[in-house]
């Protein structure tokens, strides 16, 4: 009986008794092994996670960047309406450029007649000569024009759209851009307008319109402002919305 007791105390000792400091080590080990794995593991997330925030930040600042107005020197560009008009347009265009030709054709004329001529809109026009060395060549036309005759730049404006060749031809030559002048019977000096675009008179004045294209972050044309605020499109659609919200206040 006896040595069944004692035979009982040692199971149960053995059982009761708790593991050395040595036994525990290699668990805490394994833990702690498994610990730095997951933390590892974690880093490529977390960088993940870090960039992706860092774009999406960017991409908001440079869209807010994007909407800020900018600011004009109105008074110093050629102006067709009243100018206490409430909303300003400011229209970056080449004489030689095709869509600047489609929007002075298509979208200008439903502008004037519906903002324009009431009164609401005040349009601008600024150069950005970089399609074909002509360019610069009728821009300095009619630069001429509009320090001779503020009303007769916009008649020549319109002249040089309807009377638009190819991209690929040279054909904004002095000899031409004076004959459409005088077809047109525009009140200035002729000889005058030669000597301007033979003297590139208004050299300082253009250089300062494209000048403007880089801060503006004018990337073609024609890109339009309404009042200091960039549009994506020209359609009338685009440009009306842009007007009426600007009315609306």
């Amino acid at each position: 009986m006896s040595a069944r007791l004692s035979s009982s105390r040692k199971d149960l000792n053995g059982l009761s008794k708790p593991k050395s400091k040595k036994q525990q080590r290699p668990n805490q080990q394994q833990y702690k092994s498994k610990q730095s794995q997951r933390k590892a593991s974690n880093k490529p997330l977390i960088f993940l996670t870090l960039a992706f925030v860092a774009v999406i930040a960017v991409i908001i600042i440079g869209m807010n960047q994007q909407n800020k107005p900018v600011s004009f020197d109105y008074a110093s560009l050629p102006m067709q309406g009243s100018a206490d008009a409430p909303v300003k347009i400011v229209e970056f265009g080449d004489y030689k450029c095709p869509a600047c030709q489609d929007f002075a054709q298509n979208v200008k004329p439903q502008l004037e007649q519906e903002y324009i001529n009431s009164g609401k809109v005040a349009f601008h026009f600024i150069n950005y000569t970089f399609i074909a060395e002509d360019s610069y060549t009728a821009a300095l036309a009619a630069e001429s024009v509009r320090q001779q005759n503020e009303e007769a730049f916009w008649t020549y404006y319109k002249l040089l759209y309807d009377n638009q060749k190819a991209e690929t031809i040279k054909w904004a030559t002095p000899d031409y851009l004076v004959q459409l002048a005088k077809d047109a019977k525009l009140p200035i000096d002729y000889d005058l307008l030669r000597s301007d675009i033979d003297n590139k008179t208004y050299k300082d004045r253009i250089e300062k319109d494209n000048s403007l294209v880089r801060p503006m972050n004018v990337t073609g044309t024609p890109t339009l402002f309404v009042n200091g605020k960039k549009l994506n499109s020209y359609s009338y659609n685009s440009v009306k919305a842009a007007i009426d919200n600007e009315l609306k206040g």
